[in-house]
């Protein structure tokens, strides 16, 4: 007598693809929706930046927005009289909330 046919757990037919169902629901919910929603966040950003707004890139540059090219960059001057262009889509929306936040912190003390 087999020992393994008494160990196997019985198993209908609509397990699997409840299963296979309830790991696409956890796919989209925790990694896809956040993504695109954090996708969507960034171009809003990008779009509503102006001449005069204080920014960081992912590279770490700091500076203020001189002037929005139409062929998607723009001039950052990193100090006074130092202009840099660059790609509109290298800048970090974390951190240039953070630089601001704590712009606006320092302002009120």
């Amino acid at each position: 007598m087999q020992l393994s046919i008494f160990l196997q757990a019985p198993t209908s037919s609509w397990t699997t693809p409840v299963m296979m169902g309830g790991m696409i629901l956890v796919f989209y919910f925790f990694m896809i929706r956040p993504q695109s929603k954090k996708a969507k966040e960034q171009k809003k950003f990008v779009e509503d930046m102006q001449k005069g707004d204080k920014i960081v890139t992912i590279a770490g540059i700091h500076g203020t927005i001189n002037k929005l090219n139409d062929d998607g960059t723009l001039l950052l001057e990193t100090s006074p009289g130092s202009y840099m262009k660059i790609e509109r889509s290298t800048i970090s929306m974390e951190w240039t909330a953070n630089v601001n936040k704590s712009t606006a912190v320092e302002i009120k003390k």
